[in-house]
């Protein structure tokens, strides 16, 4: 369901093709919405059935580029100051953590020390992201930031969890 208000969101910040849309989306959503060109062109073609969004000009090639209708700038902010409606939150991650005692000691701390390079990993991903972003002054730039802030906050916080954990389990097998 959120691959709908991701589209419509970036189409309501500038009107594009679905090409457009897929290039913004790749630098900025996908870090926390990943979607495959398919999926992203077929939510374009729901939303035009469903009003949301409309061919705005067609250009060489049959190029279409589309703009948010004002249905489509409602159901956005309606989404958007709805969260209560969210699905509950879901962590594959956490569950495999939460069974973990169902490997040998030595599985479970090959896992964790995964977590937490995976994290540095896309720790450094986001570093680079934000250092080779000019970010704008403008709220899509602003809060596109702070998403990315968020990220990596929440990917040193992982690792910083999951180095304490293979420390715990460490001092568990002594």
């Amino acid at each position: 369901m959120s691959l709908r208000y991701a589209a419509l969101g970036l189409l309501a910040q500038q009107p594009g093709s679905g090409y457009d849309l897929l290039k913004r989306f790749e630098i900025s959503m996908a870090n926390v919405w990943p979607a495959t060109q398919s999926q992203l062109y077929g939510e374009l073609n729901k939303l035009a059935d469903g009003g949301l969004i409309e061919v705005s000009d067609i250009g060489p090639r049959g190029r279409k580029e589309y703009r948010v209708t004002d249905a489509g700038r409602q159901d956005l902010l309606r989404w958007m100051t709805n969260p209560q409606d969210d699905p509950p939150y879901r962590s594959a991650e956490l569950l495999r953590v939460f069974l973990l005692g169902e490997m040998t000691t030595e599985q479970a701390r090959a896992y964790v020390v995964g977590v937490a390079e995976h994290a540095e990993t896309e720790h450094a991903r986001y570093e680079q992201l934000r250092d080779a972003i000019d970010w704008d002054d403008n709220p899509a730039g602003f809060y596109g930031r702070a998403a990315l802030e968020f990220g990596l906050r929440a990917e040193a916080m992982e690792a910083e969890w999951a180095r304490w954990l293979i420390r715990e389990i460490d001092k568990k097998s002594i």
